[in-house]
């Protein structure tokens, strides 16, 4: 039921954190993974690495705010390996500063990295799979879709915007046999984060709010990622899972 046996599978941000936690876990399932990322040596040690595993892995270097990029990467995938079956649009960014400090520049940097890249992406991507009538497609959202705290404006707009874009692809492209769903993290000890858990006060708050007791690692996203990518999840769109520890959850 989660086998993803030769399934191509594109997940962006792939080069390290959750995406690459993500593409580690769909390789695990027989998946062919395209690794996408910015940053092309990084890249290639990463497909290395999970290549050694066993699995069927590409690289994909591409700027995924960059809209001739995308298109030339999926006609690209197409020709040498063949049409996307999944689709993670998970390559995200943050930018931390107060409403009242914040600039033009950076609230938009955010929201076209954040929101309006899983746009073109799926997009991109969804025309063969609307064709063929199969595909799935996963946003990862936030804690922020739901809830947010000072300082993250740009960053809590886009996943919250990034929520009911996923809805809006499910229920247009639910009678395609295409399924859109999102995963939102909680707290995970990730690069991007590294900061805040070196902030003594940042990590006890964060451990003694999540019910868990703890922040997630890495790995523990790839479960729920496998099952939104299989035929596990064929009858569920428009969802957001969060895996969060009980974050949310919580009072």
């Amino acid at each position: 039921m989660f086998d993803l046996t030769g399934k191509v599978a594109l997940v962006t941000g792939a080069s390290r954190g959750l995406g690459y936690a993500i593409a580690k876990g769909f390789a695990k399932q027989g998946a062919i993974v395209v690794l996408n990322g910015r940053n092309s040596e990084t890249l290639e040690k990463r497909v290395q690495e999970i290549s050694s595993m066993g699995a069927t892995t590409y690289a994909s270097c591409f700027d995924v705010t960059n809209t001739s990029a995308i298109k030339s990467a999926v006609t690209d995938i197409k020709s040498r390996i063949g049409d996307i079956d999944i689709l993670v649009n998970n390559a995200g960014i943050q930018h931390r500063q107060l409403i009242a400090d914040l600039d033009e520049v950076n609230w938009r940097r955010v929201l076209e990295t954040n929101l309006t890249a899983p746009f073109l992406l799926a997009k991109a991507a969804a025309a063969a799979m609307v064709a063929r009538k199969s595909g799935k497609i996963i946003n990862i959202c936030s804690l922020a879709s739901e809830v947010t705290r000072p300082n993250i404006a740009p960053y809590t707009t886009a996943k919250g915007g990034l929520k009911m874009l996923t809805k809006s692809m499910a229920i247009e492209w639910a009678k395609y046999n295409v399924q859109v769903n999102g995963i939102g993290p909680g707290f995970f000890q990730t690069e991007m984060n590294t900061a805040l858990v070196e902030d003594e006060q940042f990590n006890s708050w964060v451990c003694n709010r999540t019910p868990a007791g703890r922040w997630g690692d890495e790995d523990e996203l790839a479960g729920a990622a496998i099952f939104l990518a299989s035929d596990a999840s064929n009858y569920v769109n428009g969802q957001i899972i969060y895996v969060d520890g009980g974050f949310l959850s919580s009072m």
